[in-house]
């Protein structure tokens, strides 16, 4: 068996070290591992001194028991991880990796086993663009009287908080882009927030839907939903809200961006907009004003640290360029950072 000190690999490790809370939780890995091994009936299939698969939080380890073959998920302590197994019990399997067991005190899941090797993100636009929408009209499922609802956040209440907040920091920061920008954002937050909404359906939303979070099954396409073009692929580390369906959208257009063309680059990241709506079946134009809105909310976060310029000029790139006002003195689309 893989000892628990071993799975953990050195980037995680790594950003795990630098603050106490992450010390704490690399050195609970080895018992958490072992017990959860232990009380679920676990085998590792880890090959020897290899570590496991890292997210930016969490460790995953292919595992067997019996004839399963299955993931056992180590996540450090954050705000959106408590509200993964939420999530994964709402959508039962349904276009996201199927939860088995879950550990409230350890925050250790019992996933499906997916395949780490094959992930959207690889897949050619277009043709990821039809499993994307194929898979979102799968996960937002309308709220139903299940009390797990409760728990989760609302987006037009995020929007509406957002009105306040954006201006106060926008100025704190010494307003760190134009005027203008912010406008549009805070036009968002007046059409789209609780007071100025009209209508709409209220689903359950994976916030951070892009390629490298969603995998293959484990058999492919032979498990593809039937008369779907999903092609076999499932969501995976859901950060979740209730809302508009439309608000999904912007990590696929934040993602990716040094595949647009040299010359015309804001109007094909439009263009790659309006596809994924189309192809999900959502408002391309609510799509769009969703995701300004984000990035101009996470530029404001890039601002408020230092060591986050190249990430700062990616998220005000993808926001001006959304509005058809791409500002100058930006790098270009192959130029900027990519995510992470």
């Amino acid at each position: 068996m893989t000892g628990g000190g071993a799975i953990v690999p050195a980037p995680l490790r790594e950003r795990s070290l630098r603050s106490p809370g992450g010390r704490a939780w690399l050195e609970s890995v080895p018992t958490v591992f072992a017990e959860r091994c232990a009380d679920w009936g676990l085998t590792p299939e880890l090959p020897p001194g290899r570590p496991g698969f890292a997210g930016m939080w969490a460790v995953v380890v292919p595992v067997r028991r019996r004839s399963e073959r299955l993931a056992l998920k180590l996540v450090r302590p954050h705000p959106e991880a408590a509200l993964e197994p939420v999530a994964l019990r709402l959508w039962d399997g349904a276009g996201a990796v199927r939860l088995v067991d879950a550990d409230p005190a350890s925050g250790a899941l019992l996933l499906e086993r997916l395949d780490p090797g094959r992930r959207l993100e690889d897949v050619p636009f277009p043709e990821a663009a039809a499993v994307w929408g194929a898979l979102v009209r799968r996960l937002s499922i309308p709220e139903d009287a299940r009390a797990e609802w409760a728990r989760l956040e609302r987006i037009d209440a995020r929007a509406e908080h957002w009105s306040d907040e954006l201006p106060e920091r926008w100025e704190r920061l010494g307003r760190p882009f134009p005027r203008w920008l912010l406008e549009a954002a805070l036009d968002v937050c007046a059409t789209r927030g609780v007071v100025g909404r009209r209508g709409g359906r209220d689903v359950l939303v994976h916030t951070d839907l892009h390629g490298m979070n969603i995998l293959g099954v484990l058999g492919g396409a032979d498990r593809a939903v039937p008369g779907g073009p999903d092609a076999g692929f499932r969501a995976i580390d859901p950060q979740v809200a209730v809302g508009e369906a439309e608000y999904a959208v912007a990590p696929m257009l934040w993602n990716r961006l040094g595949e647009l063309p040299e010359h015309g680059a804001p109007e094909a990241l439009a263009e790659r907009c309006r596809l994924l709506a189309a192809e999900a079946g959502l408002d391309a134009e609510a799509a769009r004003e969703w995701a300004v809105l984000r990035e101009v909310e996470n530029a404001l976060g890039y601002a408020e640290g230092p060591g986050h310029r190249e990430d700062l000029e990616r998220s005000l790139w993808v926001a001006s360029a959304l509005t058809g006002r791409l500002l100058p003195g930006l790098p270009g689309a192959r130029d900027l950072a990519p995510l992470g």
